[in-house]
């Protein structure tokens, strides 16, 4: 057992980076440097199996709580519409403590940087998550600062940096305020989260040229995060959730009775009258129908589907839409995810001082907290050898 000797820990999260960006980068010929010394210097896991729902925000809690999304209360990124369904932006919607509040108990120095339910979290340092606008990946700039804490926190940043007030907050501008904030406020802790990857993806699917290019712009920008790190400080490398390419999307509401709910990567039959209209429809390619997942799996990794008589997942290069349209579509989104857990992987790496080179086994989402947890000198209960 060593307990690492607390220093500056760096959390960068890139949305829908998919292990195999690094697993077959040489296939890709991907021009990655930062990220492959941090694979190759550092302890990189086979795989992360991400938490149901595969989307961003129940995700990036998982991994500040190590909880499931049933446990912590972010159940996808938007709100019932019973709620309203807005997006899950403050704190106060969270059923579990996050590593922010486990570090401000210890008087650790944190920050934050557009990390999901983070509006009014105990971090010394916050740009939250926050945004009236969007631009792909890119959130206005305006509605991040009006959360900022302290309240003068981009001005700071602008005073260094004097491109960083544009009107979008995008994986550049994010760039330069971890820049800021290891190179002056130099905070204990530092959590980013990088969402042009995901954007792209969405638009032009996992794996494609244009998607390519941006985990190697993404590459360049860790490289710059990598420089500012002050000495004896820590990398760790995680993503939210895998990717697929969508070819057609099946919107089965409109041939399949009321106990049939579609849910993008799988479906399930809530009812006896749903599942046997599921059994059936899966023998005709059209529907789009791939692997019937078991009970125990189902009641293992998403328990509040414990009751439902069958789920399938979407067969390779499909996606159920939740509306009434035809049939058979084209996807909206080429890119997407949100599928059953095991069907890809999401991505952990640690790289600097202390760490050992090795390559871990897969793990679970849930198990990042606790090593998060150990990097940072809270915790002792994990080798970290």
């Amino acid at each position: 057992m060593m307990l690492l000797i607390a220093a500056t820990l760096l959390v960068v999260s890139v949305d829908g980076l998919d292990q195999r960006y690094l697993e077959n980068a040489d296939q890709l010929g991907l021009r990655i440097p930062n990220l492959r010394k941090l694979t190759r210097e550092g302890q990189w896991s086979r795989g992360v199996r991400g938490v149901v729902p595969t989307v961003t925000w129940p995700s990036h809690t998982t991994l500040i709580t190590g909880a499931t999304a049933e446990e912590h209360g972010i159940l996808s990124n938007r709100r019932p519409a019973e709620e309203g369904g807005d997006y899950y932006w403050d704190v106060s919607l969270l059923k579990r403590p996050t590593l922010l509040d486990a570090a401000a108990k210890k008087g650790l120095r944190t920050a934050v940087i557009t990390w999901p339910v983070t509006v009014n979290a105990p971090a010394t340092f916050n740009l939250p998550e926050y945004f009236k606008k969007r631009r792909g990946g890119a959130m206005d700039t305006p509605s991040i600062c009006g959360k900022a804490r302290p309240a003068d926190l981009c001005e700071r940043i602008a005073a260094r940096y004097p491109s960083f007030p544009q009107e979008w907050m995008d994986d550049r501008s994010r760039t330069l305020a971890v820049r800021y904030l290891l190179e002056v406020e130099k905070p204990d802790i530092l959590l980013v989260h990088l969402v042009d990857l995901d954007s792209e993806a969405h638009e032009t699917g996992p794996f494609s040229v244009e998607s390519n290019a941006v985990v190697e712009y993404t590459d360049e920008l860790v490289g710059t995060m990598m420089q500012a790190l002050p000495k004896g400080g820590r990398v760790v490398l995680v993503s939210d959730h895998g990717f697929e390419a969508a070819k057609t999307e099946v919107h089965l509401k409109t041939e399949a009775p009321a106990g049939v709910k579609p849910m993008g990567g799988y479906v399930v039959g809530e009812d006896s009258v749903g599942e046997a209209w599921l059994r059936k429809a899966k023998s005709y390619p059209r529907y789009g129908i791939g692997r019937e997942i078991l009970a125990a799996e189902v009641k293992r990794l998403a328990p509040r589907l414990g009751e439902a008589k069958v789920v399938f997942e979407c067969a390779e290069g499909v996606w159920f839409g939740f509306g009434n349209l035809k049939l058979l579509n084209t996807p909206r989104e080429i890119g997407n995810h949100g599928h059953w857990p095991t069907r890809y992987r999401a991505v952990y790496a640690v790289w600097g001082e202390g760490v050992v080179a090795r390559r871990l086994p897969e793990i679970g989402m849930e198990e990042i907290y606790e090593r998060l947890s150990v990097l940072t000198g809270l915790s002792s209960t994990i080798d970290t050898k």
